[in-house]
């Protein structure tokens, strides 16, 4: 992917080399997947790694302050700088979405870039729970070594792949503004845990297809895509998928227990939205179970 000369977000809060931890607080599937993968092919359990990781994700309103200040190397510097180039990608892209196929206005999230663990407007986040969205306060949070635990323990590499989780995101504050997101999770709380799990599928699955919606759009303005970026992302799709992760770490997979949907569901969608770049295709709630 070719961000060369591109601007920059100012809507980036880089608090990396500091770590404030006041409360209890939620993160993002992907890092409970990152644990479980690395218990995987370290030889722990990998489903005690993932309730850890759960489990601190939730945290136990502990209350510890900390911070640290060091010198950031040259690929750390490097993702920040395309971290921070993806996100005014997304601002530019869907500002122009939101315009001309919604006749709304896109009021773009911050992006917080932290080492460790960060206070949020949801309480506590860290590390271990990988990129997830607030909406409390509208913004992303990343720890960029994130990334390479990605590349090391999933094989999923490539600057298209992050800029899909990116993407993906963002992809949840569209929902939120559009209204999806707090109506799911409003749905979500008065369901059994099955059934809110079914929601979740759902819910995840439309932010692969916002984040395809992105990537069609930026290639299609700013001919940034290059050979084998498709095939980053897709990847990328395919090995967080709940089925591949769950088979990866026992041997076989629970449907009942999915969250994110399976491999073959996010790379579905993430590419529909690569291919129509429509925001009318991509309703994940008003379809069966079997059209997902």
């Amino acid at each position: 992917m070719d961000l060369t000369g591109r601007r920059q977000s100012s809507n980036v809060d880089d608090r990396r080399g500091m770590s404030t931890v006041k409360k209890a607080g939620v993160g993002g599937i992907f890092g409970i997947i990152i644990a479980m993968a690395i218990a995987y092919f370290t030889g722990g359990n990998p489903l005690e790694a993932g309730m850890q990781a759960f489990q601190q994700s939730l945290g136990n309103n502990t209350e510890v302050s900390s911070s640290q200040q060091r010198e950031f190397t040259e690929e750390e510097q490097q993702l920040a700088l395309f971290a921070s180039q993806v996100l005014a990608s997304t601002e530019d892209v869907w500002t122009e979405v939101f315009k001309t196929q919604l006749g709304k206005t896109y009021i773009p999230p911050r992006m917080v870039l932290y080492t460790g663990a960060v206070q949020t407007g949801c309480g506590q986040g860290t590390a271990s729970v990988g990129p997830f969205y607030c909406s409390a306060d509208q913004a992303l949070y990343i720890d960029l070594s994130f990334f390479t635990d990605m590349k090391k323990t999933l094989g999923a590499d490539g600057d298209f792949a992050y800029a899909y989780v990116i993407a993906h995101e963002v992809g949840h504050h569209v929902q939120h503004l559009l209204g999806t997101l707090n109506d799911s999770h409003a749905k979500m709380a008065r369901m059994n845990e099955t059934d809110a799990n079914k929601v979740s599928v759902r819910i995840e699955l439309q932010a692969d297809f916002y984040a395809g919606v992105w990537g069609h759009h930026e290639g299609k303005t700013y001919g940034s895509l290059e050979d084998g970026d498709l095939a980053e992302a897709i990847n990328c799709a395919q090995v967080i998928g709940d089925n591949y992760l769950q088979e990866k770490a026992r041997g076989y997979s629970q449907p009942e227990s999915f969250t994110h949907g399976t491999s073959a569901q996010r790379m579905k969608w993430l590419k529909l939205g690569l291919q129509t770049g429509d925001m009318s295709r991509g309703d994940t709630f008003g379809i069966s179970e079997s059209q997902l």
